[in-house]
């Protein structure tokens, strides 16, 4: 019998997050371990009277396709991949991860070949989000990696997880509607200011904002979701920031990462550990080393670190900050094909000022 959780959460992906209606195109994306989820994603699109198809992956095929593809191989792009971006109306994709690091041992310039090869791609699809011709959301169905990621047992990061979703809940499509006002009341007091300034120790970091639009994130593309977020004048970044939180990326941990921007662009970087894998990061293209996104968590039920970019960057209190391609809806104009965040925790000795008006301390919001 599956988890009452898995199908409200379903529910939402398909009812709140992507609204698919009758004969619209929805791919379910996912790998096998996310059965139950994306087998009652299946049934819930099929009840909007949407066209569900499905795209599945099986466990180890990412390390077997980076281990044994030729350069070729690497940049061919598949033509359902193609047809995902151009076409589809949306797009539930479902991480299922069984081993969070299985991509530690591939060389990053091969990860940068096949993010280059993809990049089109990504650009495409946001560039139709802008406009709305596609629908798309991320979420994850937990498993025993993400549990030991973020230090818990698997039934303990179910309960915390399908918590931050609002999936325990009756009520759940209407708990994220009364969510979405708290953003859209913080985003509405920071529009049309001109520059952010975030403190915290190892930080002190101007972003300029001017005209630039901030987008509410209420579930609508991520799962679970929280915050509101924009792109930052390309180039008016100046000052140094301190992440806190570790984060897994291209299968490596990364953590201690300190950047440090001049005239909006990254002109050093360290980290305590990833940090060569960073550096390849920020040399992929000459996008990669500017920001694309400044984010504000406003999930506090998401209260602590899990290692997982999808949670972390929600939690309330928190800013981050990602380097590489923007968004198009907010006016960014930064291309990349890296966007990769990295989440700097304000919940300590931490502060935001919005034209030298205080705004967030310690992590709580102040207006």
């Amino acid at each position: 019998m599956r988890d009452p959780r898995v199908d409200n959460l379903a529910r939402i992906l398909v009812r709140y997050s992507t609204e698919v209606k009758e004969g619209e195109t929805c791919v379910i994306e996912g790998a096998t371990a996310g059965e139950p989820l994306i087998a009652a994603v299946y049934e819930q699109v099929l009840e909007a009277g949407g066209q569900p198809v499905l795209a599945l992956s099986l466990q180890g095929q990412l390390p077997a396709f980076f281990e044994r593809a030729s350069d070729a191989q690497l940049e061919w792009v598949s033509p359902l991949a193609e047809w995902v971006a151009e076409e589809a109306d949306c797009r539930i994709a479902v991480g299922a991860d069984t081993n969070t690091r299985e991509l530690s041992g591939v060389e990053p310039e091969r990860q940068m070949k096949r993010r280059a090869a993809t990049r089109r791609l990504m650009d495409v699809v946001m560039q139709r989000s802008a406009e709305g011709g596609h629908r798309w959301v991320y979420t994850l169905f937990p498993t025993e990696a993400y549990a030991a990621d973020a230090e818990m047992s698997l039934s303990r990061f179910e309960d915390f997880y399908y918590s931050a979703c609002l999936a325990d809940k009756p009520d759940s499509i209407d708990a994220w509607a009364r969510a979405s006002e708290e953003c859209v009341r913080l985003a509405e007091w920071i529009q049309g200011r001109e520059e952010v300034r975030v403190t915290a120790p190892g930080t002190d970091i101007r972003l300029g904002i001017a005209e630039r639009k901030f987008i509410v994130a209420d579930g609508k593309r991520n799962m679970p979701d929280g915050e509101f977020f924009t792109a930052p004048i390309e180039d008016a970044v100046d000052g140094e920031v301190a992440f806190h939180l570790p984060a897994m990326v291209g299968g490596r941990e990364v953590a201690g990462v300190r950047l440090r921007f001049d005239s909006g662009k990254v002109v050093d970087a360290t980290a305590e550990r990833g940090e060569e894998y960073l550096i390849s990061l920020l040399d992929t293209d000459e996008g990669a080393r500017r920001l694309g996104e400044l984010g504000i968590g406003t999930n506090y039920a998401i209260d602590r670190g899990t290692r997982d970019v999808l949670l972390d960057e929600k939690i309330g209190g928190t800013v981050h900050m990602a380097v590489g391609a923007s968004y198009p809806e907010c006016g960014g104009s930064n291309q990349s094909a890296v966007h990769t965040d990295l989440v700097c925790d304000l919940r300590q000795e931490g502060r935001i000022e919005v034209d030298g008006e205080p705004f967030q301390e310690n992590g709580r919001f102040l207006v």
